[in-house]
Formats: C-alpha cells, sequence, structure tokens
C-alpha cells in the first residue's frame, strides 16, 4: 500500500470513528430506589421483590439492561428507614417506591425533588402525609390495590421511570 492510499483510508476511518461510537451509545439506564420494610431474607420481601422485578420485566425494563434497581431493607428497624431513605437520595435514582408504613415518611423527609411510589390501603392516611410534606400530586403517587400481589403491578414506578426528565 502506498503512502497516499494509506493516508486517504486512515483519514476515511477517523472521520467515520465518531459515527460508529454514536451508533453504539445505549439507551440511559434508569434507577429506582426501592426502601422495603421487611428483611432482605424474609420470605415475604423476596417474593415481593420478585414480583416487582417481574412487573417491570413485563413493561420493558429489564433490571440491569435498561434499569437498575438499588434496594434497601429496613427490617422494621425505625432507624434504618432514616438512614436507607438517606442513602437512595443520595444515589439520585429516577423515582423511590417507600414499601411500608414507615418508608413513605421517611423518603418524604429526605427528599423534595425526586417522585415517590408508594402502596398502602385508601383510608391509611399516606395521602394526608403526602399533602403534609407538599409532595401530594407532584412527587407523591399511590399505587393502585394493596393486596400482596399489588408490587407486581408496577405501571406506576414504570411511568415514572420512563417520562421523568433529568
Amino acid at each position: 500500500m502506498k503512502r497516499r492510499e494509506f493516508i486517504t483510508l486512515l483519514g476515511g476511518a477517523v472521520a467515520a470513528w465518531p459515527l460508529a461510537a454514536r451508533a453504539q451509545q445505549r439507551e440511559r439506564m434508569r434507577r429506582i430506589g426501592a426502601l422495603m420494610n421487611l428483611a432482605a431474607d424474609d420470605p415475604v420481601s423476596i417474593a415481593r421483590a420478585r414480583a416487582f422485578t417481574e412487573g417491570l420485566q413485563s413493561l420493558g425494563w429489564v433490571d440491569g439492561r435498561n434499569v437498575q434497581i438499588d434496594y434497601r431493607w429496613a427490617a422494621s428497624k425505625p432507624d434504618l428507614f432514616q438512614r436507607h431513605a438517606a442513602e437512595l437520595v443520595t444515589l439520585a435514582p429516577d423515582v423511590i417506591l417507600a414499601a411500608g408504613g414507615a418508608a413513605l415518611p421517611a423518603v418524604l423527609q429526605a427528599t423534595r425533588t425526586i417522585p415517590v411510589v408508594f402502596r398502602s390501603r385508601p383510608r391509611s392516611g399516606r395521602k394526608r402525609l403526602c399533602r403534609e410534606h407538599g409532595a401530594a400530586g407532584r412527587q407523591c403517587h399511590r399505587l393502585p390495590g394493596a393486596g400482596r400481589s399489588a408490587l407486581g403491578r408496577r405501571g406506576a414506578v414504570a411511568d415514572d421511570v420512563r417520562t421523568r426528565e433529568v
């Protein structure tokens, strides 16, 4: 190969390099923080986390591919709720799932900007708690259904992750 041909080939490769790099860029990884009220090794919490992951997968969100789920397990210990809520906020997730009675107040105290999704019965007072923290409608969203299978129906979480502008 002659010098002129080599320089032309090299110049063409360098010119095409940014185009190839842009074509390989993937969609931004979304992040969900989940503050759970039970211990990580509790059979109920394992089933709930599995149902949550499966619910997200059915909506096209696969943990490790286009979404990262950061779990924190408070094991019903009040001091852990506060500490784990603060940890999740420092991770800057797109949305935080507050699962359990003490999880919602802890998360609402830790952030005023990250959307919070929670699971509760309609008359449980969580909506009032959201209003008291100035988060009703804007940052605080109750998931429909409060039964054992409710953690599997996470369309609201997926919608928050999909639509949040960062």
